[in-house]
């Protein structure tokens, strides 16, 4: 009768196993859980969007501890564009503080309007894709 060896080392994968009842588990640990990202409305948004569309790159990135990072750095990215846009409507259709003073109404309409189609592009140049 042969005896096995408590545990063995494997050169062509470089794991070590460790035998138990009767069968050579390999010796895996949990990576140290990585930085917590906060991830805003954006990130959010296409987390879902990655795992209903993309779910092999949502894994990938689930996988290898890089979603986290991955989606902080688009929400940033979003909201940073988000306010670039915002700025650029406000001027080319007039929307100041002048307007703001003389009619209140009338600049929360407009804004509301330049932050909706703002988003729209939002999430089709950077969420959506």
């Amino acid at each position: 009768m042969t005896t096995m060896k408590n545990s063995i080392h494997d050169k062509a994968n470089g794991l070590d196993y460790t035998m138990v009842n009767g069968y050579y588990l390999p010796n895996l640990t949990a990576a140290a859980p990585a930085e917590q990202h906060p991830t805003g409305r954006w990130g959010r948004l296409h987390k879902t969007y990655l795992k209903e569309q993309h779910p092999i790159r949502y894994n990938q990135l689930l996988l290898s501890g890089e979603l986290g990072s991955y989606l902080a750095k688009l929400d940033k990215q979003a909201e940073e564009q988000l306010a670039l846009i915002i700025r650029q409507m406000q001027e080319a259709e007039g929307v100041d503080e002048a307007l703001k003073a003389a009619d209140q109404l009338e600049w929360v309409r407009r804004m509301n309007s330049i932050r909706n189609r703002a988003e729209e592009i939002i999430k089709t140049a950077l969420i959506f894709v």
